[in-house]
């Protein structure tokens, strides 16, 4: 890969511009590896260096995928004027960086949200010809019947006479199931359920593909994700 000079290499980070990225290396305040190098015109291979500033590691050029366990009450949005996003209590090098949730939750749905800064990954996640799974658990008003089950299976035809993709409907008895779908139409698996007289009263996304939700995150709390867990969404379709 060609080499970058070190300013460049730091203002793509997202953690600042490119004259302030010139005065934090004048100053002594960044290190290449472990050395500090006070050169803006210094070049290196950005994807062969380990950058830190004031002692602090920052972030590559590569992309970002973020896990959040999205709590209630908060829009899956990059900005809103009243509400708050999912996107305001990221750190803001990330923000700077173009971050944006991958596809959305319903304001009051919480779970498993990712966002990310990289669009073509979003496209592959949230694209129907994808075929990415997503579960849901929810917490219903009514009990599911055989019928409901097939109907489920063979494609849910909404109130509004949209066509639902088939999907898997499962009891888990206590008013609680779980809806396993493969698209993402609007308000999608309250409608489903709806349309065989079942209200939501709570739903949570469990899983994306192979991804499950980290039991560990406190519902706001958020992590980055690992190559591993990012190939466990769909690698088939993501390796392309």
């Amino acid at each position: 890969m060609p080499l970058v000079r070190l300013d460049k290499i730091l203002t793509d980070t997202g953690l600042c511009s490119r004259s302030q990225a010139r005065e934090i290396i004048r100053r002594g305040r960044a290190a290449v590896n472990g050395t500090p190098c006070a050169d803006p015109a210094a070049k290196f291979d950005p994807e062969a260096v380990s950058l830190t500033v004031d002692g602090e590691p920052i972030d590559g050029p590569g992309h970002i995928y973020i896990m959040l366990n999205k709590p209630a009450g908060v829009l899956t949005a990059t900005r809103d004027p009243r509400k708050p996003t999912v996107v305001d209590a990221m750190p803001e090098d990330w923000k700077r960086r173009g971050l944006f949730p991958v596809g959305r939750l319903d304001k009051d749905t919480t779970g498993l949200l990712l966002l990310t800064d990289d669009g073509t990954f979003a496209h592959k996640v949230i694209s129907p010809k994808s075929h990415v799974s997503k579960l849901y658990e929810a917490v219903v008003d009514g009990t599911p019947c055989e019928a409901d089950f097939a109907a489920f299976r063979e494609g849910i035809v909404l109130r509004d006479g949209t066509q639902c993709l088939p999907a898997e409907l499962i009891d888990l008895g206590g008013g609680r199931v779980q809806v396993e779908v493969f698209e993402g139409k609007y308000h999608q698996v309250k409608r489903m359920l709806g349309s065989r007289q079942m209200s939501v009263l709570q739903l949570k996304r469990l899983r994306i593909g192979g991804l499950w939700l980290d039991g560990s995150l406190a519902e706001g709390e958020y992590r980055r994700l690992t190559p591993e867990e990012i190939e466990k969404i769909r690698p088939d379709i993501l390796s392309k």
